[in-house]
């Protein structure tokens, strides 16, 4: 089992502790620290890097908004406000999730399994694919299904790609 390091930021305290609560049912997530104000989780992500925040929107002096934008490292974001009208600005900032205080038991579990699949999709793009899967290159009107174990060079051409495998060499467009 993954474990992920997760920071609470409120600056009530009866709210954070509403957050540990909630996720003392999911062991995965370890409390690497709590804050109460922006300037304090400034310090505290810095130190622990988390992988996940529980994050505050209305805190005095600062916005939770306002601490991400001074973030140079920014971990994946849930927020927990109790104020519906930030969803959307929430969300255009990538949020996983926007929960609104006080939280429910089975709102939270949906929070939860959005966590799981985003840092399931983070572990999947680090394993590298094994050597025997093979890529489609389409040159002009040839086409080619290479293994990747025969690719000896990925060559970066402004906005193309060209592919050297086996004793051939193809150019594809990039995005």
């Amino acid at each position: 089992m993954n474990t992920y390091k997760t920071i609470i930021i409120d600056d009530e305290r009866l709210a954070r502790e509403e957050v540990k609560r909630a996720l003392s049912n999911y062991p995965e997530y370890i409390i690497a620290g709590e804050a109460a104000n922006a300037y304090d989780a400034v310090a505290l992500i810095e130190k622990e890097l988390p992988d996940l925040i529980f994050l505050d929107i209305q805190m005095p002096e600062k916005t939770g908004f306002d601490l991400l934008e001074e973030l140079t490292v920014v971990p994946k974001v849930v927020f927990t406000t109790a104020y519906n009208q930030y969803a959307v600005k929430a969300f255009e900032v990538n949020a996983l999730d926007y929960l609104v205080k006080p939280l429910r038991e089975e709102r939270f579990a949906v929070t939860i399994e959005k966590i799981k699949a985003e840092f399931a999709k983070i572990e999947a793009r680090k394993k590298p694919l094994p050597m025997h899967y093979k890529i489609f290159i389409k040159d002009g009107e040839q086409c080619y299904f290479v293994p990747l174990k025969e690719i000896r060079l990925i060559q970066s051409m402004d906005n193309y790609v060209r592919f050297f495998f086996g004793d051939h060499k193809a150019m594809i467009k990039g995005r």
